[in-house]
């Protein structure tokens, strides 16, 4: 399957060898990214205050924590 890199357009075999899918290059990957970190690209829903809200309390979260295993977080 042929896509098109999104920063110039040329054409990209999708296939496990093409090191840069979706891009073309890695000279287009960076490119992509620095447009990522300069903010010209941004995705277009803000997320929304109540998304990050899990109703959970921080304190609660600590306490399941201190009830794991010593060695819970070791794998």
């Amino acid at each position: 399957m042929k896509v098109k890199c999104p920063t110039c357009q040329q054409d990209v075999e999708w296939v496990a060898a093409s090191e840069y899918r979706p891009f073309c290059s890695k000279k287009c990957q960076l490119i992509d990214l620095g447009e990522w970190a300069d903010e010209d690209k941004v995705i277009s829903t803000p997320v929304q205050d109540s998304a990050l809200d899990s109703g959970i309390d921080p304190e609660d979260i600590e306490a399941m924590l201190s009830e794991q295993h010593s060695d819970f977080f070791k794998h």
